[in-house]
């Protein structure tokens, strides 16, 4: 029969289970004390007090640049009427069904994205408010930043045709933008809040407020591009869509108040 034994203090075994427990649980100990330090030196800190509001200014600056929209997004439809609800809705089932398998093989994660779309079916009203069958409509929406592969997606999908086509810039891309011009921008700001002091005839200023904020398309909105209908011939239906990426502008703005001083 086994029994535990108390641990002793003196105990060399004691000891290595409670060094090594120690040790266990000192990365998590570190990290509370710097916070905690962190905490009270800001605590410690004096308020920085700012003189009462008088010679305040009000100021804008802005910088902007250009930038290419670099994703590339097609809407696919199509459409089919009926005398009846339940073949309306397999006819579109299966077109939506062909597309996606099509589109899937070319699928890769942010260069081809594929998602399904609006799917509707609904009754077709006659002249004396009754039913004369029935009508639907589904979407496949492939986006993405290859836009050679996408465009040639577009004409090997025989069962929907491109509805709508657009550009959209990626977030990385917005955001490499606005970090390339932030500074410009706040340098902008700088160098007005100098030429508003030597006008009129204050020495230096103290910033009181000040807001940055970033202006452009948002991801995800495409501008468009081209609608399209159904394309008859076979040889058109092959052929990859012709596109052609548009610009956008990007603007970062300063605005805020500084206060003259002498």
């Amino acid at each position: 029969m086994t029994r535990n034994r108390p641990e002793c203090p003196g105990h060399p075994e004691h000891s290595e289970r409670r060094v090594s427990r120690a040790r266990r649980a000192r990365p998590g100990l570190r990290a509370a004390c710097a916070i905690l330090a962190g905490t009270l030196w800001a605590a410690a800190l004096p308020a920085q007090t700012l003189p009462p509001p008088e010679n305040v200014v009000q100021l804008a600056a802005a910088a902007s640049t250009e930038v290419t929209l670099d994703r590339l997004q097609l809407v696919l439809s199509t459409r089919r009427e009926g005398p009846e609800a339940a073949p309306v809705q397999q006819q579109l089932q299966q077109a939506l069904a062909a597309a996606l398998a099509e589109a899937r093989r070319a699928a890769r994660p942010g260069e081809v994205d594929v998602r399904t779309g609006n799917f509707s079916l609904s009754p077709r009203y006659d002249g004396r408010g009754g039913t004369s069958g029935w009508v639907g409509s589904t979407e496949l929406i492939v986006e993405g930043s290859d836009s050679a592969v996408i465009a040639a997606l577009a004409g090997r999908i025989r069962t929907m045709s491109v509805a709508q086509a657009g550009w959209t810039l990626s977030r990385a891309a917005r955001e490499r933008a606005e970090d390339e011009i932030t500074a410009e921008a706040i340098g902008r700001f700088r160098a007005k809040a100098d030429r508003s002091a030597r006008l009129f005839g204050f020495t230096g200023w103290l910033l009181r407020e000040v807001a940055v904020g970033a202006d452009g398309p948002p991801p995800g909105m495409p501008r468009p591009a081209i609608a399209m209908g159904a394309r008859a011939a076979s040889a058109e239906m092959d052929a990859p869509l012709p596109v052609e990426a548009g610009r956008a502008t990007v603007t970062v703005s300063v605005q805020g108040s500084v206060q003259l001083t002498r």
